[in-house]
């Protein structure tokens, strides 16, 4: 069993333990001398990492060490611009001998995947729009199993092995006690995008079955999730006979959720399910990022910074 996580890190402290290789980069400093830049983590968070001033001879080592590997390190845990960041002396692959258990090293979602997809399906049964319930149901069985391992970002919010059905199973939960509270709000209609509004994010998001996604895939980078959910609704709307109002108002939800232009968004909400849908996962990924910088903070302390939240530094109270 591992017993140093990054979560328990203190400033100064040095440390010889295992951690999986998130990111991992060779590059050259203004000094012209070669550094390995590193991104690593295990279940409890990431940390990046530093090695530097690397001789020739090591780098046909250091080149072998690939995305995904657990490596062993020793470093000194230092500080940088308010991160944790380590200095790392040095580091090895492992092997067979070093008896490692991979749940130590892969971020998950907090419940089983079966279960929250269960609870996901289960709303999209109860829809009483049949045209919505079905789209939602095939949706969900078309990707199952995806769903079960995908992360809903590469990056901050939901980057974790299920991830995206954590975020999503948390936005129906939140907005279906907002159809309680502002009975305007069309419970069909908000939840379907709910349920629909990241689902591209598969086609998006590279990620392996542990949910450790390596980057965005050509479509990702080019087009975005927005735009492809849109052609992917498009299509699965049309198959099955969708009503024009329905799809299109479906749609907007989709392009409009990120709200502003310079997060991927050529519309704001024009309509009060649009809206909420955006609040809703802004609450969702905002309240995400709380929880992981309370969680590696001790009582009466305040968080590393996070950039998510604006650089602010959170407080857990005692």
């Amino acid at each position: 069993m591992k017993d140093i996580f990054v979560s328990n890190l203190k400033t100064d402290e040095e440390i010889t333990t295992y951690l999986m290789v998130k990111a991992i980069a060779l590059k050259v400093g203004s000094n012209r001398k070669t550094y390995l830049d590193l991104v690593l983590g295990d279940s409890s968070g990431e940390i990046n990492g530093k090695k530097w001033d690397i001789a020739d001879e090591e780098i046909p080592g250091l080149e072998r060490i690939k995305e995904g590997n657990i490596i062993k390190v020793r470093a000194l845990v230092t500080e940088w611009n308010g991160m944790k960041q380590l200095r790392i002396s040095r580091i090895r692959l492992t092997g067979a001998e070093d008896e490692l258990d991979i749940s130590d090293f892969v971020k998950a979602a907090p419940e089983k995947p079966e279960d929250m997809y269960e609870y996901i399906y289960s709303i999209a049964e109860s829809l009483t729009d049949h045209q919505l319930s079905d789209l939602c149901k095939k949706v969900l069985t078309d990707h199952k199993e995806k769903l079960m391992y995908y992360p809903a970002a590469s990056k901050n919010h939901h980057a974790e092995m299920a991830g995206l059905l954590w975020h999503i199973k948390r936005m129906l939960m939140l907005g279906d006690k907002a159809c309680q509270v502002y009975t305007n709000l069309d419970r069909d209609l908000l939840l379907t995008g709910v349920i629909l509004h990241d689902t591209e994010k598969m086609t998006e998001i590279l990620s392996n079955e542990l949910g450790i996604s390596s980057g965005y895939s050509f479509e990702g980078k080019m087009l975005g999730h927005l735009v492809l959910g849109v052609r992917e609704l498009d299509r699965v709307c049309e198959e099955m006979g969708i009503d024009t109002e329905k799809k299109v108002m479906l749609e907007h939800m989709i392009i409009s959720h990120h709200y502003e232009p310079e997060f991927g968004s050529p519309k704001k909400p024009l309509f009060p399910e649009a809206e909420m849908l955006h609040y809703l996962d802004m609450i969702d990924a905002k309240m995400f990022d709380m929880e992981e910088a309370v969680s590696k903070t001790e009582p009466g302390e305040f968080s590393d910074r996070v950039w998510t939240l604006d650089n602010r530094t959170i407080y857990r109270r005692k």
